[in-house]
């Protein structure tokens, strides 16, 4: 016996994976770090993910070698561009864990989590941004997200550096004052912001230090500050940009449309942008309707294995009802 689907969702910050009966019974689930192969490499992200699916098989009570499953589907954060899907697909197909296989970016999996049918549109806010978008006749409607060279503003990662930077400037007088630059101090426990930048820049704070400043601002835009609603309201404002573009490039800003949110930024301190998102995205939209999705991506990935397989609406139904 095997599993039908063995699903991925492999994030920057964590990885879920699901191995899913025919019947649309989760048998197993493990959950692990971030395999993105942008930071880790192919290699160690396949190696990663294999010991993951060998786990889920053990807790299964299934064989622990390849095959897992008759097919997987992996939705992969930094499978940006179909080339990489393409030579992420053939790594996997490789090592032989399914009969079939199909790579997408992750984003596609919370697109699927969040709709009946795969269709509309699907904005994830993480630790970066990215949007993809599906027309009823399969059209898809996607954008580059490798960062500042290919147009991307946003992100928590994005948004959190930008905390530190106002607050910096707010100091040594290039910038305003804002309730950032004390948040800041405070969070870290420095003496001064200087303080910061020194200890980041000689690498005595790493860099995934500056994550937890994402919530931050968030708090202190809601107490106020000036500076931090701007950053706030402008993130709004890109998260709608970026769904109303796929809505109009597939066709669907006159019909009733979903627009699914979804990523640590939105699923946290960022829940209170989701009825901006609304007001803006029905300027362009007036049918569409704005949510953040309670169902795990992975569960998408899982349902976008079952429609792969052909497999029967009770299937999706029972794995869709699972959070």
């Amino acid at each position: 016996m095997r599993a039908a689907v063995l699903a991925i969702d492999g994030g920057n910050s964590k990885t879920d994976v699901l191995l899913v009966d025919a019947d649309g019974t989760v048998l197993a689930e493990v959950r692990g770090p971030g395999v993105s192969h942008q930071r880790v490499g192919i290699t160690a992200c396949l190696d990663a993910l294999a010991g993951m699916a060998t786990g889920a098989a053990a807790a299964a009570g299934l064989p622990t070698g390849p095959p897992f499953a008759t097919h997987t589907a992996a939705c992969l954060a930094g499978a940006d561009l179909p080339r990489e899907e393409e030579e992420l697909r053939e790594a996997v197909a490789a090592r032989g864990w399914s009969e079939s296989v199909v790579v997408e970016n992750d984003t596609f999996a919370l697109l699927r989590a969040g709709t009946l049918d795969g269709v509309g549109v699907a904005v994830v806010c993480g630790a970066g941004i990215n949007c993809v978008g599906v027309a009823p006749d399969g059209r898809v409607s996607r954008f580059p997200a490798v960062g500042r060279i290919s147009g991307d503003w946003g992100g928590g990662a994005f948004l959190a550096r930008e905390a530190l930077w106002w607050a910096v400037r707010a100091e040594d007088g290039r910038g305003p004052r804002t309730a950032l630059l004390p948040a800041v101090v405070e969070h870290f426990g420095t003496r001064d912001i200087a303080e910061v930048v020194e200890a980041l820049h000689f690498g005595e704070l790493s860099g995934d230090a500056l994550h937890a400043l994402c919530p931050l601002l968030f708090a202190v835009a809601e107490a106020g500050d000036e500076v931090a609603r701007d950053l706030v309201e402008r993130e709004a404002d890109e998260i709608g940009l970026l769904a109303t573009v796929a809505l109009r490039r597939l066709g669907m800003v006159d019909e009733p449309a979903v627009v699914v949110l979804g990523g640590g930024v939105l699923a946290g301190a960022g829940r209170g942008l989701v009825p901006g998102i609304q007001r803006r995205c029905a300027e362009a939209a007036p049918k569409v309707t704005v949510r953040l999705t309670e169902v795990a991506p992975v569960v998408g990935a899982g349902l976008l294995g079952l429609d792969r397989l052909g497999a029967a609406p009770e299937a999706k139904q029972r794995l869709a009802r699972r959070r």
